[in-house]
């Protein structure tokens, strides 16, 4: 199989995690990585047994980089995708995709002018038990999706995660962006495009922060059905699961990952069946998964599988959103900021 000379621009933990997944494709391979932070970039480098570059300019120019994999803070997501658009590489780019609708439909017409692919980590769409709910969601068994409810808790932005861009909502794009990027976009997987957007929140515990740490986010869907993301960075005892009831059963998965991992469903005319963490174990994980299917596509000429407009997507119901906890109305989409 070809392989696609992969580049790094960023090289923080997020850079680092792509690094490391796409270390053992046989369809890809690390070759270049860059950060401005010269620390950085030289030790993921040698970590990765390949070339270090301070100028993302200098190593989207050569020859054996066909996918640049960004992963600099959001608000710099926008320029070196341009860049690499305009360099005929491909562009693998971490979420959110952007803090606004202008930065991403500039990184989505970049890239159709430059006639390269545009793929977004919205990683969840790779973890087993979203997979799985989404197996169950669409196989028919259960009827059509009408309602899904998501929590994810936290306590806000310490150990790895501390860095002062993401205090700043222009910067990451606060909560809803820079850590339910991944929600946002699962339910859109699991129930299709959205329609409309309400939301209750507010800022309690983050006090450094310039956006809510707790959001209610109700989103009504164009299948007629309806959804329910609760996001907080404001919780003492964190937690990640949710449920799906269907017009003929329900979806209960407790928790994602970790011990309690896995899923229990049930049609009304049938019995419960459980599925535990290990049943639904992967052999590769998500990361890799999703770069895999990024590379593989761009080698076979196909559509990402996680696109510009699912990126866009996620940001733009996260904006309608924030508009909504700061009016008390509910958001029709499209919405424009």
């Amino acid at each position: 199989m070809a392989k696609l000379g992969l580049g790094v621009i960023g090289c923080g933990n997020m850079g680092a995690s792509l690094a490391e997944g796409a270390r053992n494709l046989d369809c890809a391979q690390v070759v270049c990585v860059s950060d401005v932070d010269g620390e950085k970039g030289h030790a993921l480098a040698s970590k990765m047994s390949c070339d270090y570059e301070a100028d993302y300019q200098a190593m989207l120019a050569r020859e054996d980089v066909q996918v640049a994999l960004i992963a600099t803070p959001p608000f710099l997501h926008v320029d070196p995708t341009l860049a690499a658009a305009q360099a005929g590489v491909h562009v693998f780019c971490e979420k959110p995709m952007a803090p606004t609708l202008d930065g991403c439909d500039a990184m989505i017409n970049a890239c159709e002018k430059g006639g390269v692919a545009l793929g977004i980590g919205l990683v969840c769409r790779f973890h087993a038990v979203h997979r799985k709910v989404r197996d169950l969601a669409h196989g028919g068994d259960l009827g059509m999706p009408v309602c899904l409810t998501v929590h994810r808790l936290g306590g806000g932005w310490g150990g790895i995660w501390a860095a002062t861009w993401r205090e700043a909502r222009a910067k990451s794009g606060g909560t809803l962006m820079e850590v339910n990027a991944h929600e946002i976009d699962f339910t859109r997987f699991i129930m299709g495009e959205a329609e409309s957007v309400f939301a209750v929140g507010g800022q309690f515990v983050q006090k450094e922060t310039d956006f809510p740490d707790v959001a209610l986010v109700s989103i009504r869907f164009k299948n007629g059905g309806v959804g329910v993301l609760h996001s907080s960075q404001a919780s003492a005892i964190g937690g990640y699961g949710g449920r799906l009831d269907c017009v003929s059963g329900s979806v209960v998965f407790p928790s994602f990952w970790g011990r309690d991992g896995g899923l229990r469903y049930k049609r009304y005319d049938g019995d419960e069946t459980a599925v535990s963490a290990s049943e639904l174990a992967q052999d590769e994980n998500p990361v890799s998964r999703e770069i895999r299917a990024f590379c593989e596509a761009v080698l076979r000429g196909d559509a990402p599988p996680v696109s510009g407009a699912d990126g866009r997507a996620a940001v733009e119901i996260a904006l309608a959103a924030y508009r909504s906890i700061e009016t008390g109305e509910s958001i029709r989409l499209p919405f424009e900021e």
